[in-house]
């Protein structure tokens, strides 16, 4: 099988390339990633001279690339890129619109065009919006986004359902919960706590910590994706979660406790705006089936994780100082003087 993998660089979608690669030793995956300040190279470092695997950096909505890419016949399309940051979004939501939806549109027709076998598009719970205690989203449930993220998250979502609707565009919808895990760019709660502690910083916390999220570790939404691609039914959505919510505060104090810091390290800080209260994912569809369920329980995967970041310390330093970036200013002005010489 040869897979075209967008924002393969990024958080998730590294995890998935080296999980895919390791699950499925004869795929083929082509990495389309822009290499913005999350997507880092050093993510897949070990695969550079892997034989299946081939990074090509570029933007999604490039057109002329993804059909260029589109017509070395990848069968499959697993579509991770986005901008995915809320507080990000609050400052500045115009590349979120960019990429999520004209991305994914850039997408999506590009691969109708050349009759792809299957396209997997990664969402998020977030579009299910904010719910009361007691309350847990299914696929039915209506959207109701509460940030320009989730907002333009929501729409990528719907332009890709059209084309099931309308050209019976062979597309699978995935949204999952709150991922966590290696190499997960320090802007995140979990890896930004974790750093934090390492440099005996405060950890800040939104207003009184008591949001509730469902946490997953990144592992198993690899093994739900990886179930989803081979045997998912085209039109449909399915949750992935572990349906254990659990507020943000218990995550910080999770942390903090295998690590052995203390408590006192917390800082509240003023709530961000529209700051949703509650995510829960009803996941029995992905269950029953495609025989899917968590493996990891939080206190393992957190430990993991907490451990990750302890023995690369590099990485951090690395990713906080942007210094990856500079690879990805290189190609850019070079391809500058290249066009500017046609």
């Amino acid at each position: 099988m040869k897979v075209l993998v967008t924002g393969g660089a990024g958080f998730i979608g590294s995890n998935f390339i080296r999980y895919f690669l390791g699950a499925h030793p004869d795929a083929e995956i082509i990495n389309l990633d822009k290499l913005t300040y999350a997507g880092n190279p050093d993510n897949l470092g070990a695969l550079v001279s892997h034989v299946n695997y081939e990074f090509v950096l570029g933007d999604v909505c490039d057109t002329k690339l993804v059909e260029d890419l589109m017509q070395r016949d990848p069968d499959v399309v697993v579509h991770f890129a986005a901008e995915s940051h809320v507080d990000r979004s609050i400052e500045d939501a115009q590349e979120f619109v960019r990429t999520n939806v004209q991305g994914t549109h850039t997408l999506v027709e590009a691969a109708r065009r050349c009759r792809i076998e299957r396209f997997v598009h990664i969402s998020t719970d977030e579009v299910y919006g904010s719910l009361h205690l007691g309350e847990s989203a299914d696929e039915q449930s209506p959207l109701r986004p509460n940030s320009p993220y989730a907002a333009s998250k929501a729409a990528s979502d719907m332009i890709v359902r059209s084309y099931w609707m309308t050209y019976r565009f062979p597309a699978i919808i995935t949204r999952c919960s709150n991922n966590y895990g290696p190499n997960q760019f320090p802007e995140k709660l979990v890896p930004l706590m974790i750093c934090n502690a390492l440099e005996g910083k405060t950890l800040p916390i939104f207003g009184d910590g008591l949001n509730e999220r469902d946490w997953i570790y990144v592992e198993d939404h690899c093994r739900a994706l990886d179930a989803v691609l081979y045997w998912g039914r085209p039109g449909e959505v399915y949750n992935i979660a572990c349906e254990n919510t659990v507020t943000n505060l218990e995550i910080v104090r999770h942390v903090l406790r295998i690590m052995g810091r203390p408590e006192s390290l917390i800082e509240f800080v003023a709530d961000r705006p529209g700051h949703d209260r509650r995510y829960a994912l009803d996941t029995r569809r992905i269950t029953a089936d495609l025989g899917w369920s968590p493996s990891i329980g939080l206190e393992e995967g957190l430990g993991r994780t907490v451990n990750w970041y302890i023995q690369n310390p590099d990485w951090i330093r690395k990713a906080r100082a942007g210094e990856y970036l500079k690879y990805y200013d290189k190609f850019y002005r070079q391809r500058e003087r290249t066009l500017s010489d046609l």
